[in-house]
């Protein structure tokens, strides 16, 4: 018994999405550029772009703080984060949990 193929959409959305989070080199262009010749919206891509950044910048986050933890480094908070507090809000941090933080537009990534 086999799979039900994907719909072509969705295997775009999902490598955009893990094309992101990886921080692969090539952005995901070409799949954004698929999505918007299949019509998919801009608002649904904007949304998928928003969760894999999240996802990226979680898991970044958190290799660091285990990378500190384990150096026995303790960053000031200005050198920790040295220009993303303009930018971005800081990520909650939960250590031994597997599930994620919602993204800043309140998306949930789980």
């Amino acid at each position: 018994m086999s799979a039900p193929e994907l719909h072509s959409s969705i295997i775009a959305l999902v490598s955009l999405a893990s094309g992101i989070a990886s921080k692969h080199p090539g952005m995901g262009l070409c799949q954004l550029e698929k999505l918007r010749n299949m019509g998919i919206p801009d608002e649904q891509i904007a949304t998928v772009i928003e969760i894999a950044r999240h996802i990226r910048d979680e898991a970044a986050q958190k290799l660091d703080a285990a990378f500190d933890e384990k150096a026995g480094i303790a960053l000031p908070e200005a050198a920790a984060t040295p220009s993303s507090k303009a930018t971005m809000p800081e990520l909650k941090i939960e250590t031994g949990s597997s599930c994620c933080s919602t993204t800043p537009s309140g998306q949930s990534c789980c």
